[in-house]
């Protein structure tokens, strides 16, 4: 004999009833809903499937245990890469670049399904694009240029890193899926050769910056002393005339003076006599009339 049990006839009661909702309504709510965070969106996968429409910041429900949802990060990304290449005259030139990039929100579900995550951006389309443009444009200068000219080839470089990324966009069919912010050059490195080559024409020439100055000084001080000998010979010229005018005037006056008083003569000639006789034998002595002169 064959005991059967009809579980038709069990009545749960209601409070149980209520106690069951509330169970499944714990067990099925976190999987319902969704928060998307600020500074990202969500990628919708629906069985696998990816939706074409991002979710937005904010609440969402979803349908459980169908469909999943990826955060994708939106915000200003930076990523880092050391590329090695040759410049025009063959120097070795190692140059780190910081790439900064953003995910275009409206666009993040073509571009995780086609690509994947940042990381996979960075390793299949960041990197890449750098290792190409900074080949492509340091091949164009010569390793100085490089060092003088680092704006231009920045400002190269980070042209030739969006060309390669919008080509590579292109062809998976997601053209503006990531936008280029800005683009630096944080290191130039060449060769230990070079660097010393660099290093031997700065200090040959700061040597000849050095002794040209040196020039500079001692034909200065050349000059200087020459322009004082000159201020020299033409005070000592200056003196010279003044005296000789003063003594042709002197004359002049005197001259003058005589041909007025021809009795200035003989009193010239006892201002210079010294009371002595002439002393010699023969002929008579000639005297001087002084009345004459002192009248």
């Amino acid at each position: 004999m064959t005991n059967t049990i009809n579980l038709s006839s069990f009545k749960f009661p209601n409070y149980t009833r209520y106690l069951i909702a509330v169970a499944l309504v714990f067990l099925f709510a976190p999987s319902a809903f969704v928060i998307i965070d600020a500074g990202t969106v969500g990628v919708v996968k629906r069985l696998g499937a990816v939706k074409m429409i991002p979710l937005q910041e904010g609440l969402h429900f979803k349908v459980p245990f169908v469909e999943t949802v990826v955060p994708v990060n939106i915000r200003l990304n930076g990523a880092n890469s050391e590329a090695l290449s040759s410049s025009k005259d063959l120097q070795t030139v190692r140059t780190v670049v910081s790439v900064q990039y953003s995910i275009n929100g409206d666009m993040a579900p073509m571009t995780f399904q086609k690509i994947g995550l940042n990381p996979k951006i960075q390793a299949t389309v960041i990197g890449p694009s750098i290792g190409e443009s900074v080949k492509a444009v340091t091949a164009k200068y010569t390793a100085e240029e490089l060092i003088t000219k680092r704006e231009t080839v920045k400002e190269q470089i980070q042209m030739a890193i969006q060309t390669f990324i919008d080509k590579t966009l292109n062809e998976k069919a997601i053209a503006n899926g990531i936008s280029i912010a800005n683009v630096a050059i944080t290191d130039f490195q060449f060769s230990e050769e070079f660097n010393r080559a660099i290093e031997l024409k700065v200090k040959a020439e700061q040597e000849a910056l050095q002794a040209k100055n040196e020039k500079i000084r001692r034909v200065t001080q050349a000059e200087a002393a020459a322009a004082e000998r000159q201020l020299g010979a033409d005070a000592e010229a200056y003196s010279v005339t003044v005296q000789s005018k003063a003594r042709a005037d002197a004359i002049q006056r005197e001259a003058r003076a005589l041909r007025g008083n021809p009795n200035l003569v003989e009193l010239r000639r006892v201002e210079k006599w010294n009371g002595e006789l002439p002393r010699f034998t023969g002929g008579a002595t000639p005297l001087m009339d002084v009345s004459k002169i002192l009248k």
